[in-house]
């Protein structure tokens, strides 16, 4: 029996032993799904609050409650570590780190680079590795793949099997989940690709093999540029529509009822979240090593990175309409988590918007249901105020940022004195009051 098809027997048989290297949004769904498939999973990060928290069974993340966590703890089936060096038992590992941006724009592949490296000291004959953190095209065959074979006689494909499958979580939704939503996967070879197919075939509902680790790596960038470039459009939309004098949003609403050829993307204050601000760069970022301009990413990154400018620039020109200057005045904002329904704060607009306010003299405050508090960009620890109502009473400006389903908006018009809706959150209602302006 070859090395290929012993593991994936053991893996058939849900034998093989599992780790899971970095239990953040992604790694820790990606370890609770694999431990309640039956296979042994190891969790492993550096961060010993995290390890600590898994292995009494709370969880940290919104999308996966304690009570389904302390189960994978309580079976035996699921714990949590920082020591890298129980690598050396596994059969199966996911890399599941984080891949920012630094701030001259391009890939910080620190943490990539880190795991791979730890992971090369205990590499061994039938394993295999899928990378899933997002990054550029080639990162898997240029980068991981020779640091994992260096000073060793391991031949990939042959001895140990190497792939990416991008992640696709979308945290706060419950109708797609890591079980069904459909994983692509691509391999350095063919055989690396089956493989690691069989492997998350066991917990997942549907794979998609492709034909090389590339492959993968691209589509997962053009998911993400696709609604960056959407979004940057329609937001775009929304400054040609506020010159002419037409609402942007009864503009979309008729486009949307064209039944075919048209996808509905809304305006908003910027993009937020991990994926949609950042991953397309690293495409952009890539293509300018091979002497090609990514024009539209640029362009629609340009255009999204200066919503928060644009929002604070609409708030201020209201309220010197309504003879009031933006220098003291009191603005709430209504929701910092980059989108409904969830405490993630990553690249949220709010902080840009609070921090472009705070830079013209305004007095901030925020709410949000799901974000007790909040650090500032100039290091300030904001908490959410205790009485919505009073609060908005109290404020000369309510900006909506994130358009949590929780806020009950028929009060809130009733009782603020102004309203900026980047949202359109109050629908009708603020398109009828004197007292909203809409992006």
């Amino acid at each position: 029996m070859t090395v290929k098809e012993s593991l994936i027997e053991r893996l058939e048989k849900k034998e093989a032993r599992i780790a899971v290297l970095g239990l953040g949004y992604v790694g820790l769904p990606l370890a609770v799904v694999f431990s309640e498939a039956g296979f042994e999973v190891i969790g492993v990060d550096p961060d010993g609050r995290k390890v600590d928290a898994l292995n009494q069974g709370a969880s940290y993340i919104q999308d996966i409650s304690s009570e389904q966590l302390a189960k994978s703890v309580q079976s035996g089936h699921l714990k949590a570590t920082t020591d890298f060096s129980t690598i050396r038992d596994v059969d199966a590992v996911s890399i599941c780190v984080p891949t920012p941006l630094r701030k001259t724009g391009d890939p910080d592949m620190s943490f990539i680079l880190t795991a791979t490296e730890e992971l090369a000291k205990y590499i061994h004959p039938g394993m295999v590795i899928v990378l899933e953190s997002t990054t550029y095209p080639g990162t898997t065959r240029e980068v991981m793949l020779p640091a994992l074979t260096a000073g060793s006689n391991l031949e990939v494909g042959e001895d140990f099997f190497l792939a990416f499958s991008p992640e696709r979580v979308d945290p706060g939704r419950e109708d797609w989940t890591t079980v069904n939503t459909p994983k692509v996967i691509g391999g350095i070879t063919e055989a690396c690709s089956q493989v690691a197919s069989t492997w998350y075939s066991q917990a997942l509902q549907t794979v998609h093999s492709v034909s090389s680790a590339e492959t993968a790596e691209m589509s997962k960038l053009l998911e993400n540029t696709f609604r960056m470039i959407n979004i940057g459009l329609v937001n775009e939309l929304s400054i040609m529509c506020d010159r002419l004098g037409v609402d942007v949003w009864e503009v979309i609403d008729a486009a949307a009822t064209k039944p075919f050829g048209f996808m509905k993307f809304t305006p908003g204050p910027g993009l937020g979240g991990h994926c949609i601000p950042i991953d397309p760069l690293y495409l952009s970022w890539k293509m300018k090593t091979v002497n090609y301009t990514a024009r539209f990413i640029e362009l629609a990154s340009e255009i999204n990175t200066n919503m928060p400018r644009l929002v604070v620039s609409r708030v201020q020109d209201a309220m010197n309409e309504r003879g009031k200057a933006l220098n003291g005045c009191k603005c709430l904002i209504l929701g910092v988590a980059y989108k409904p329904e969830i405490d993630d704060l990553r690249e949220s607009p709010a902080l840009d918007v609070i921090g472009l306010l705070k830079q013209k003299g305004a007095e901030v405050t925020y709410h949000d249901p799901y974000v007790p508090q909040v650090k500032t960009q100039d290091g300030e620890q904001m908490f959410s105020v205790p009485d919505l109502m009073e609060a908005v009473r109290a404020a000369d400006c309510v900006i909506i940022i994130t358009d949590h389903k929780k806020y009950d908006y028929q009060a809130i018009l009733s009782a603020a004195a102004f309203i900026f809706d980047s949202r359109n959150a109050l629908g009708y209602l603020g398109k009828q009051s004197p007292k909203v302006v809409r992006l």
